[in-house]
């Protein structure tokens, strides 16, 4: 048994799919069971940080999403331990790594939990994806609404990695061995800009679509509806430190998967959908 937990995020979502699909056996944790819209052969459990070891019984391996456990975090791998559980796969982050500003939000975040897994007496192995490509659909209201985007640094360069590539590499880190200790930093193919991704999604959808660089100060909150408060200015001043800079890109999606990343073009295609609001 795997439990994965965030099953109804992007990644996890993925992920239980692809466990269910090689005939593995999962147990999904999600906090509205009733809405999870998972494979029906996946087990979805309701799922609460101060849960008990109950959630884990008969489980060995564990799927964690860096903001399950929140606060709670080394409790729920001491629930896991004790019910068996014997490896963990962290969903962290790239955002770790040498010479990082180690107060920025996020880095606090996942860098706590690692440190929480290397004490839990478990096997363990983090992923560190940099730049997500579905962080492109908090462009979708706006090209549902028009052919005009405004967002903030047109000349922002990353490589964005598709989720499914992450759940890719989750799933052969949770079914392979070799894994333990493994530190997988993952990245899309490709380095591009806003202005590259805004003309892949007009491509993917049938549509020219304009990026429009607005300044920080004009964005704001608006820009980052889902973003806690305090992330605000620490994302701007990471984004701004992407202007003009080659991203980091591995091959660890097709060395370990045996396929390679994603592109982005790729990506909108397979959420074309999401921007026409079907």
């Amino acid at each position: 048994m795997i439990v994965v937990t965030g099953a109804t995020g992007n990644v996890g979502r993925a992920l239980v799919e692809r466990l269910v699909a090689a005939g593995r056996p999962v147990r999904a944790l999600t906090r509205d069971p009733e809405r999870a819209g998972l494979p029906q052969r996946a087990e979805v459990v309701a799922f609460a940080p101060e849960a008990s070891a109950a959630l884990f019984e008969g489980a060995s391996k564990l799927f964690l999403y860096v903001q399950a456990g929140g606060e709670r975090t080394a409790a729920l791998l001491e629930a896991a331990r004790t019910a068996g559980v014997r490896h963990v796969v962290l969903l962290s982050s790239g955002i770790i790594q040498e010479g990082a500003d180690e107060t920025h939000p996020i880095h606090v975040m996942h860098a706590t939990a690692e440190r929480q897994i290397r004490d839990s007496g478990l096997e363990w192995t983090f992923l560190r994806p940099n730049a997500f490509a579905v962080n492109a659909l908090q462009w979708a209201p706006q090209i549902r609404g028009g052919d005009t985007v405004n967002g903030v640094f047109a000349g922002m360069l990353t490589a964005p990695i598709h989720e499914d590539d992450i759940a890719a590499v989750a799933e052969r880190a949770l079914l392979d061995d070799g894994h333990e200790g493994a530190v997988h930093r993952l990245t899309g193919p490709e380095a591009t800009t806003n202005t590259d991704q805004i003309a892949a999604i007009g491509r993917a959808v049938g549509r020219e679509l304009t990026f429009v660089e607005v300044s920080p100060e004009e964005a704001g909150p608006k820009l980052f509806p889902h973003a806690p408060p305090e992330f605000v200015q620490p994302l701007l001043k990471s984004f701004a430190a992407t202007v003009g800079v080659a991203p980091e890109i591995t091959g660890t999606v097709e060395k370990i998967t045996g396929n390679p990343a994603r592109t982005f073009d790729r990506w909108a295609q397979d959420h074309a959908d999401d921007f026409r609001g079907v």
